[in-house]
């Protein structure tokens, strides 16, 4: 054989090589944050400790998006981190629940919800509106709070279960068929009946633990599910946010 054609098989087995080991390599951007969006359950309260609680509380993500800053921002209900004495809990940290979304026929037990603490804190309580105050005399809010995420932990989600959130918008008609989708009971549907004060109301079921989720029309969230087949419209949350300031105001969907 001669000394060229053996320097050119030896140059092919190199480019070989080369090839495979770009194709069988790990990329190296490959993200491995935790997806999160509108449906997403989270936990916090958590005593005495992360590591073994006794006790905590679960919610639900309405929406994953980013606001006029470019921060990445979840919104959530207001009445989930507001403790026995009112207090506003700001400054609160947050986990996602790692335990299986549950069905409206099979809801998700409360005991098995615990922390994600291979993803850990989540994101941190930024602000707390006034919560809805329906059952009692207080004065009637929004009910909804803020959270900035840790964008090195998390990234957004635009689906998470059988809910796909593409727009914000207005609630639709009355008699329209509408979704949500909470970690307790998943995704349960019902019609528009029409509004009460400065929320809608509707045929969706809920449960404890699905606190915050997104209802949705079609692909728009229209509001955020509180209980009692209320819920605030999703404009109306942004508007307030946008007089408000700070973080999450501007909020957008992100992309």
């Amino acid at each position: 054989m001669s000394r060229h054609l053996r320097a050119l098989r030896a140059l092919g087995l190199a480019l070989l090589l080369a090839t495979l080991s770009l194709v069988t390599a790990p990329s190296a951007s490959a993200d491995t944050r935790t997806a999160v969006g509108g449906g997403t359950g989270i936990i916090f309260r958590l005593q005495p400790t992360p590591q073994e609680p006794t006790g905590f509380y679960v919610c639900t993500l309405t929406a994953v998006g980013r606001d006029a800053a470019g921060n990445l921002v979840a919104l959530t209900n207001a009445h989930c981190f507001i403790d026995e004495a009112g207090n506003k809990l700001v400054g609160e940290k947050v986990y996602r629940d790692r335990s299986p979304a549950g069905t409206a026929f099979s809801p998700a037990p409360l005991a098995d919800s615990r922390p994600d603490l291979d993803t850990g804190v989540i994101g941190t309580v930024t602000y707390v509106s006034t919560p809805n105050n329906l059952l009692n005399s207080g004065p009637k809010g929004l009910d909804y709070a803020v959270i900035k995420l840790d964008e090195s932990r998390v990234a957004p989600a635009s689906t998470v279960g059988g809910v796909t959130i593409t727009s914000l918008g207005a609630p639709p008609a009355n008699g329209t068929r509408m979704c949500k989708e909470g970690h307790r009971t998943g995704l349960t549907c019902g019609i528009k009946l029409g509004t009460h004060d400065i929320w809608f109301t509707h045929l969706i079921w809920t449960d404890g633990g699905d606190s915050g989720s997104p209802v949705v029309d079609g692909h728009t969230l229209v509001g955020n599910a509180w209980g009692a087949q209320h819920s605030s419209p999703i404009l109306g949350i942004l508007d307030e946010m946008n007089a408000h300031g700070g973080v999450g105001a501007g909020f957008h969907l992100a992309t």
